[in-house]
This record gives C-alpha cells, structure tokens and sequence, in this order.
C-alpha cells in the first residue's frame, strides 16, 4: 500500500500546473497556444513576463521536492539499499520522485498533456539528496549559460542527476533517475530532431 500512496502523492503535486495557472491568473490566456505550447517556465518566458517565468520555474520546482521531502518525512528510506538498486524500486521515496515526474508530464486534468519535466525533476533530485540537486542545477545552469538552449540543458542535467547517483553512491536512486531521465529524453525528442537540424530555438527566441 505505501508503494501506491507515495506514487498518488508525488502524483498529486506534480499535476499541479503551475505554468497555465499562473499564465491565465495573470491575464495572458492559455499558455499552451503560444510558443512550443508547454506549460513550463520557458514557454511561459515566450509571454514576455519574467516575473511569471521565474515564479512557474520556483513552483515547478517545488512541486518536485515536496512530496519527496513529505515521503522522507512519512515513510524514510533504508540508507542500506544504497548498494541494493533492485530492492529499491518499491521504496516510497524514490516512487513519490517518480509520481512527482509524471503528474507534471501526463496531468489528469489536462488530459495527460502536460510538460516536460526538467524543472520538477531538479526539485526531486535535491529532495532525494543534495549531491544529486546540486550536480543536476551545475549541469543545467552552466549548459543553459554555454548555449542558451533550454531543452539541451534539460536533457543534460537529468542524465548528469543518475550519474551522479552512481557516482556518488546513491544506488538505491539510480533506477528511478535513470528512468525519468530516458522519459525526459523520450519527451524531448522534437527537440533532438531540431538541434540536429541547427533549428533549435534559444533563450528569448519568440518562436
């Protein structure tokens, strides 16, 4: 059962969406008609509101960390399945991640249209353990600073997050990491078809 209630409860948060809610409280209609049609904080930068993009990407954010600081706080996590990856796929923590993940991708009220999950996802590796939040936002802000190029950002950081996990030891999360990054990735492949065609949008492009 504990299983299931953390899946529901990372679930809950992630569905939360933040970027049309605050996109339409703000008077600028259904984010999703504009720009890439996600309701992630880059899209909503497309509205020319900064202070809406920053305010999507904190909630984004958050909606990641809190029910996996909720799931350490109700549920905690055997330190010993570290060296045990397999016997952790069914540990509440690492489950409220992975709900975390996909409310925010496949939203029940949105359709199961949702976003792409790279901001949600940094809230979730700084919610299992801050090595892996912090080489995950290394990754994410020195790449979108290099290239200006949110998606390749996004897709680099969540993969630097399950090497981390390995390489820092936190084996009992590399299954979970590794799997939201291959769905990240999945997500993102218009995305990989345009940067191979050099016609990948950057930051503050309107398109």
């Amino acid at each position: 059962m504990e299983p299931v209630l953390a899946v529901l409860l990372g679930y809950l948060f992630g569905s939360i969406p933040f970027g049309l809610l605050l996109t339409k409280a703000a008077g600028l209609g259904d984010v999703r008609k504009i720009g890439s049609g996600n309701i992630g904080a880059t899209n909503v930068l497309r509205t020319g509101n900064k202070g809406l993009a920053a305010g999507t990407l904190l909630l984004d954010l958050a909606k990641g960390f809190v029910p996996v600081f909720l799931a350490w706080q109700i549920w905690g996590f055997d330190s010993a399945l570290h060296d045990t990856p397999d016997a952790a796929l069914l540990e509440p923590v690492p489950l409220a991640a992975l709900g975390a993940v996909l409310g925010h991708c496949f939203p029940v009220w949105l359709k199961l249209n949702g976003g792409k999950g790279v901001a949600t996802n940094a809230g979730v590796a700084f919610g299992l353990a801050w090595p892996l939040g912090l080489a995950y936002a290394v990754v994410w802000i020195g790449i979108l600073v290099l290239v200006r190029i949110s998606s390749l950002a996004g897709m680099s950081a969540v993969v630097a997050a399950a090497i981390a996990a390995a390489l820092f030891l936190y084996t009992g999360f590399l299954p979970v990491l590794a799997t939201i990054a291959v769905l990240i990735i999945v997500l993102h492949r218009e995305n990989l078809g345009r940067l191979a065609r050099g016609e990948e949008p950057k930051i503050g492009s309107k398109k």
